[in-house]
């Protein structure tokens, strides 16, 4: 039987995209810069609630520039979650400085302030203060930011917040992202809106913000002729994408509710299954439910998460295990790693049990149906409680 194929989080235009690239080809203004991505910026700084924002290549140039911008440079140390997509950490390789990655906590799966406090404590005693922490908001839930900012704020260091996956998502009523000294968004095609590729960096500190604008356009100095006096990159968005941009952020709240209600239905269907936990969402906050997260005890069920993720693949739905902690990936196995757990750590046990299930806002309810069938199909049937 042909199954139609469902994907893990694919993009979901408005209908209102073309409307944006039409106007930006009618005028020729497709060139890197443009109104599109005037208004763009203005709309995320504010949605975000900051002073500004800066629409970029993609998420990962925005964290490039961030480092940039705040000085880290080679010799220097960058504190950052280990349970993530290695773009968070690869610009801090770019710059040549040294990652140290800090272990996720149960709460939130995200970065563990008591581990965060040790690596700062070892820190301290070494005399290697890092330049910035690199703050991961995985899969739309926020971080503990009270706590993580105390921190950082008792030892003067910049607070970098990859919000890449949490765009939509609240933390006591203002959105992540704005919270750190600079926050950057993803706009990449699998992310909650997108303009295809693409990235947002956003401050409330101005002149952070102006030397981001002057790295990303060459670093080119105020003159009529072409003058540079330090090294610059090529990280604008395009206009043409930027009004695709425009059109997905009209429709930011929609893809959260959307987003949000298939998680909901997930959780109704399946956690009554005796070893599957779902992604917590911490008091107080709203997470955008990027994705549908989740962990399977073998143990208790008698599968492994790839046991269903090879069910679903022959049905042709795609899933995938939760991100590989960066401690653990080949390329920074010499790294540093803070743990508050010992020698379990808590991103190790996520990764070994973690499953993300399809999530896109366009799912219909049919598509999720789809999905937790196949699902409980693989789970013995005697581990689904009465």
């Amino acid at each position: 039987m042909e199954y139609k194929r469902l994907y893990l989080s694919p993009p979901h235009m408005s209908g209102n995209e073309q409307m944006y690239i039409s106007q930006a080809f009618e005028t020729n203004w497709i060139a890197p810069l443009g109104p599109n991505v005037n208004a763009l910026e203005e709309g995320f700084a504010k949605y975000a609630g900051t002073k500004g924002a800066l629409a970029v290549s993609s998420g990962t140039a925005a964290i490039h520039l961030a480092l940039q911008v705040l000085g880290v440079t080679s010799g220097d140390t960058v504190f950052c979650s280990s349970l993530t997509f290695i773009a968070s950490a690869n610009p801090i390789v770019y710059q040549g400085a040294k990652p140290v990655f800090i272990d996720s906590e149960s709460d939130t799966w995200n970065m563990s302030p008591k581990a965060l406090e040790m690596a700062f404590e070892d820190a301290r005693k070494k005399r290697e203060i890092p330049k910035a922490v690199i703050l991961v908001h995985l899969f739309g839930q926020s971080a503990k930011l009270d706590e993580i900012k105390s921190i950082c704020r008792k030892y003067k260091v910049a607070l970098i917040e990859d919000a890449a996956e949490s765009l939509g998502s609240t933390y006591k009523g203002k959105q992540t992202g704005a919270f750190g000294d600079i926050g950057i968004y993803s706009l990449n095609g699998n992310k909650i809106i997108s303009t295809s590729g693409g990235g947002m960096l956003v401050s409330n500190n101005e002149d952070f913000l102006h030397k981001a604008l002057y790295l990303s356009t060459q670093a080119r100095d105020p003159a009529i002729h072409y003058q540079h006096s330090a090294i610059g990159y090529n990280y604008r968005l395009s206009n043409i994408l930027a009004g695709i941009g425009r059109a997905q952020l009209d429709v930011l709240d929609e893809r959260v509710k959307a987003r949000r209600e298939i998680f909901a239905r997930y959780k109704k269907s399946l956690a009554n299954i005796a070893g599957i936990t779902f992604m917590p969402e911490l008091k107080d906050t709203m997470g955008n439910r990027w994705m549908t997260a989740l962990t399977i005890d073998d143990k208790i069920t008698g599968v492994r998460y790839s046991d269903v993720i090879n069910a679903l693949e022959e049905r042709n739905i795609e899933s995938r295990p939760v991100w590989k902690p960066l401690h653990l990936q080949p390329i920074f196995k010499d790294a540093a790693f803070f743990s508050e757990s010992g020698d379990k750590s808590i991103s190790t046990m996520l990764f070994e049990q973690g499953l993300c299930l399809p999530s896109g806002s366009g799912m219909t309810l049919e598509d999720q149906e789809r999905v937790v069938k196949i699902v409980k199909e693989v789970i013995e049937p005697s581990k689904i409680a009465r």
